[in-house]
C-alpha cells in the first residue's frame, strides 16, 4: 500500500511538472517522463522481488517446472515495458513507432511462449 501510494504522488509530480515543461518545450517534459519511468521501475524493485519468491513458491507447490511459469513471467513483463514504451513514444508525438513497438512486444510475448505452447502440444499429443 505505501508503495503504490508513493507510486502515485511520484507519477502525480511527474505529470504535473511535465505539463508545465511542455509549456515552454517539449523535449524536457519527455526526459522527465523517462526518469519518473525508472524511479517507479526501482521503487517496484522489492515487490518484484516478493513477486518472483512467490512464483517459485508457487511452482514447488504442484511439483511444476519452473520453466512452465518463465514464459508467463516474461510475457507480463513484455507487455509492461511495452506499454510503458509506447506510451512514451505517443507523448513525443511519434505514435506510428509506438504502434510499431506494440506490434514488435506481441510478436516477442508470443516467441517467449513457444515452450509453453510446445509443452502443451506434448502433453495433448500423449493423450492420444
Amino acid at each position: 500500500m505505501e508503495t503504490v501510494m508513493r507510486l502515485t504522488a511520484l507519477c502525480l509530480v511527474g505529470a504535473l511538472l511535465a505539463a508545465l515543461l511542455r509549456r515552454t518545450g517539449g523535449e524536457m517534459a519527455l526526459l522527465l517522463a523517462l526518469a519518473v519511468c525508472g524511479a517507479a521501475v526501482m521503487l517496484l524493485a522489492q515487490p518484484l522481488e516478493e513477486l518472483k519468491g512467490f512464483w517459485e513458491e508457487a511452482a514447488s507447490w504442484g511439483q511444476l517446472p519452473v520453466q512452465l511459469f518463465v514464459p508467463l513471467v516474461k510475457t507480463v513483463g513484455i507487455a509492461l515495458i511495452c506499454r510503458t514504451g509506447s506510451d512514451l513514444c505517443r507523448d513525443a508525438g511519434e505514435s506510428a513507432i509506438g504502434s510499431v513497438l506494440e506490434t514488435a512486444g506481441a510478436v516477442a510475448a508470443i516467441v517467449v511462449s513457444l515452450p509453453l505452447f510446445r509443452s502443451a502440444w506434448e502433453l495433448l499429443r500423449s493423450l492420444v
